[in-house]
């Protein structure tokens, strides 16, 4: 699960290509599915998102949740590899990024009715 929060009339024009980049990027280093795409916009007011000064309002924050088992080399390549890809296809430039991972035991993701301990038929590897 993938949250993208932004200033609405920044982030609502550019929503379908900002997710395209986001998928290609999980796609290329996580291994991840071309359908296993859930990503969650939250367009903002820009009076109820506050960013770090030296950002404008292209600053975009996306938060990134996954089971637990992904490498730190992993993790970071896939980071920087959002930040160049958003930069040369949306020309948002990284200091107007900011990526968080959020990682949980498989034991706490709950889909299809099972915990993702559970399931033994995912169509990718977590341990990448």
């Amino acid at each position: 699960m993938i949250v993208i929060f932004g200033i609405k009339e920044n982030l609502n024009p550019i929503k379908s290509q900002l997710s395209d980049v986001i998928h290609d990027c999980m796609r290329s280093i996580l291994g991840m599915p071309e359908g296993k795409r859930a990503h969650r916009f939250i367009p903002m007011e820009k009076e109820d998102f506050y960013y770090p000064d030296g950002r404008n309002d292209t600053y975009t924050v996306i938060e990134i949740n996954m089971m637990a088992g992904r490498q730190v080399d992993t993790q970071k390549k896939l980071i920087k590899s959002l930040f160049l890809e958003i930069e040369r296809q949306l020309s948002i430039p990284p200091v107007n990024i900011e990526i968080i991972i959020k990682e949980q035991a498989p034991h706490q993701w709950g889909f299809r009715g099972i915990t993702g301990d559970e399931a033994n038929d995912l169509n990718y590897r977590v341990n990448v």
